[in-house]
């Protein structure tokens, strides 16, 4: 996270806090209820989800064999994308929803940017003219915020709440659309303009006896003039259903809510915004942070993954090349290590790709076990600025920004 990022965090927090910042929809006496069962409140969609019918509201198919589901959700299996290239197939990316894939006619959709941060009234766009407009691409990847979560409890022993994702809440594609700030600058941005809130069409969102509305997140104004895109097209295809058709934002580094799917209208304010997203929500909780949370999640963190099956089996005696992939919010992967003895050990990977922010790079080791049994292979990135993965994560209680190297179980066969 940049420097400008973090001041403008600490500065919403304290805008919360005394009450001089807006929660879109919400009272304020929600939201501290709301605040006050975070911990509930990330436990409820795995919950409803466990009681539907395996894969509830997701449009594509979703093999066993490519897939883990969880309710709404759907992650990649990490043995699939071995071979798939650089960018995650449109049919292998992950599926993270709130409630359910809508269907949305792209031919009647329309864009409306709307707020007291404009000069002018509403301005509405279709899909036509935001084609018309300069186009830009982005190879990125999009990350659930609780991407790694089930690591807390199966390698820490923590009990978090939510979605218990493996590593599999990832994915990168090339997408193409129109820079945010050019859409902003045809609808008149006004000098007062402080956040930019886009929504989503998909359902309403009900949680702990409370319907939070639509998924809704504020992004500073700085950030939404950068490098955001409104990505109409993914992997030189045009946006499948499940992954915001016929478009959607695209916040590179940031954690996926940011990047809000189905995108219909977006509020340009020239007050703070809050929403239940950036509260209750994607917020870390726990003894290491304060009593009313941390400042609202941006940027990810750093992972690594090996491209196999969870657990493995290897034959003794073999040289075996190990494939996987690594990734940082914060800037560039620079170095990639395994470990095949229980991190006694760290050998460097081969890196395969020119490391580039916002991206993953993809790398290759070789192993020879030497014995049968069991056995763990560990992968730990380290970015451009010094960052490395350490041992252990820092526990939160709604499981985000799970960082920590993990330890990947194989059996060694004779």
């Amino acid at each position: 996270m940049t420097v400008d990022e973090r001041a403008y965090d600490r500065r919403r927090l304290r805008q919360w806090l005394t009450g001089t910042a807006r929660a879109d929809g919400l009272g304020r006496r929600d939201l501290l209820r709301l605040l006050a069962a975070a911990g509930v409140l990330a436990a409820a969609p795995a919950a409803r989800a466990a009681a539907a019918a395996p894969a509830a509201g997701i449009v594509k198919p979703l093999p066993a064999d490519r897939f883990v589901v969880h309710g709404t959700n759907a992650e990649t299996r990490w043995s699939a994308l071995r071979d798939t290239g650089f960018h995650t197939p449109n049919d292998l990316f992950f599926v993270r929803n709130h409630t359910v894939t809508p269907a949305i006619d792209p031919d009647a959709w329309r864009l409306t940017v709307w707020g007291d941060g404009l000069r002018g009234g509403p301005r509405e766009f279709g899909l036509d003219e935001l084609r018309a407009l300069p186009a830009a691409t982005s190879d990125a990847f999009v990350e659930c915020a609780g991407n790694g979560r089930g690591f807390y409890t199966s390698q820490q022993g923590e009990t978090v709440s939510g979605t218990a994702w493996s590593l599999g809440a990832i994915g990168v594609a090339r997408w193409r659309g129109v820079r945010l700030a050019e859409v902003l600058r045809l609808a008149g941005l006004g000098p007062h303009a402080v956040d930019v809130q886009p929504r989503g069409l998909d359902a309403d969102y009900v949680s702990g006896g409370v319907n939070l509305g639509r998924v809704r997140r504020p992004l500073p104004l700085a950030k939404a003039l950068d490098d955001v895109l409104l990505a109409y097209e993914m992997n030189g295809e045009p946006l499948p259903p499940d992954h915001g058709s016929p478009v959607r934002v695209l916040v590179p580094s940031w954690v996926g809510i940011a990047s809000v799917k189905w995108v219909g209208d977006i509020e340009v304010s020239a007050e703070p915004l809050y929403s239940p997203w950036n509260t209750g929500l994607y917020r870390l909780f726990g003894p290491s942070y304060p009593e009313e949370g941390s400042a609202p999640l941006t940027r990810q963190t750093l992972k690594s993954a090996f491209e196999l099956p969870f657990p493995a089996a290897f034959p003794v005696g073999r040289t075996h090349r190990l494939t996987g992939r690594s990734w940082s919010g914060a800037g560039r992967v620079r170095r990639v290590e395994v470990s095949m003895d229980d991190g006694a050990r760290w050998q460097p990977a081969r890196l395969h790709d020119r490391p580039r922010r916002g991206s993953w790079v993809r790398w290759s080791a070789d192993w020879t076990p030497s014995a049968a049994g069991p056995a763990e292979l560990l992968a730990r990135a380290t970015d451009e600025h010094g960052n490395t993965q350490p041992e252990r994560a820092e526990f939160n209680e709604q499981g985000y920004l799970f960082g920590a190297v993990v330890r990947h179980p194989v059996t060694v066969t004779s």
